[in-house]
């Protein structure tokens, strides 16, 4: 069991041959880290599932590889445009995941003699525009990077970037940790040509993502992916793609993703003691329980992710209001 999918595994994946599974898409959600959060949001799931089964089709249509097969219906595996009603299982593809040795931190030497087969222990960042509350902005804060680090004359709130740049952080790990570009290449197992390889998928995939959300008015502004190797090493996609959870999302300069939850939960003081203790050994028995949501925002969140389902898929798979509305209705419940 993951966060917020569950992975039901058909056929272990072995060292030279990839397996099978399906991915259960719950409507749990996590924010910071923290884990599982004490709601449901309603319908999330089926959304999520959705929408990254849309993406996942389009980057395919480009010969981008992923580990997707297709959506589950009444047993049945079947395409996107085969569905007829909201489904939350998706049928995968399924690599070994290696976990680095806890010692002393985190030591990644087994992945140097990984052949194929294998998740790459990265969280592959894009960033389209610098938002206000971007992590970037708080590491350019503490001195951590430096623009110069990604090829800017500086960083600031609400950037639009001419260029997207691509940004690396630990997935394996208890907390995430980003990583410099020479860091990531190092912990992957991957060689030079490979990880020039990822990178580019990753702008590719960004690319498609943006083309298509801007269609319906939706702007893209970051985001992040995850790749593996497969059992002839070749990178593919896994994970999901191009969903709410996964990327960051404006409609009329107001957030569209998961945002609305973080920004719920900044208000509490909950969120007061995770600024203090995050990283510390045992911080999240620390910090305690989350409060719940309001029943407005559960309420807001779900037509959300329903909605967003509905426009950039082009299918009305849930009966709930336009994006455009709701934006309207959760900026004045959010002021």
């Amino acid at each position: 069991m993951g966060t917020v999918k569950d992975l039901i595994v058909i056929e272990s994946p072995r060292e030279d041959r990839m397996g099978l599974g399906d991915f259960v898409f719950s409507d749990r959600y996590s924010v910071f880290d923290y884990g599982v959060m004490p709601d449901t949001i309603d319908n999330k799931g089926k959304a999520l599932c959705l929408v990254s089964a849309y993406f996942f089709e389009r980057i395919e249509e480009k010969g981008i590889k992923s580990h997707y097969i297709g959506l589950v219906e009444d047993g049945k595996v079947k395409r996107f445009d085969e569905i007829e009603k909201p489904t939350n299982v998706m049928r995968i593809k399924v690599v070994r995941v290696v976990k680095p040795e806890r010692r002393n931190g985190y030591n990644y030497t087994i992945f140097k003699n990984l052949k194929a087969n294998y998740f790459i222990p990265l969280e592959v960042i894009y960033r389209n525009s610098i938002p206000p509350g971007s992590s970037l902005l708080r590491r350019i804060e503490e001195g951590s990077v430096k623009p110069e680090d990604f090829g800017l004359k500086e960083i600031k709130p609400g950037m639009k970037l001419e260029k997207p740049i691509i940004d690396f952080s630990t997935k394996l790990e208890d907390v995430d940790r980003y990583l410099s570009a020479e860091e990531a290449k190092e912990i992957s197992g991957l060689n030079d040509d490979e990880f020039d390889k990822l990178k580019v998928i990753a702008l590719s995939i960004d690319e498609i993502i943006t083309t298509e959300v801007s269609k319906v008015g939706i702007e893209n502004e970051d985001g992040k992916f995850e790749f593996a190797l497969d059992e002839n090493r070749e990178i593919i996609v896994v994970d999901a793609v191009g969903t709410p959870d996964e990327c960051r999302f404006s409609y009329d300069d107001f957030d569209v993703s998961k945002e609305i939850l973080r920004s719920y939960y900044k208000r509490t003081e909950w969120y007061e003691k995770i600024k203090a203790v995050k990283g510390k050994p045992n911080w999240r028995d620390i910090v305690g329980t989350p409060p719940k949501l309001s029943d407005e925002i559960r309420k807001l969140a779900s037509q959300l992710y329903m909605s967003f389902c509905n426009e950039v898929t082009g299918r009305k798979f849930f009966d709930v209001p336009k994006l455009k509305e709701l934006v309207k209705e959760i900026r004045e419940v959010m002021k």
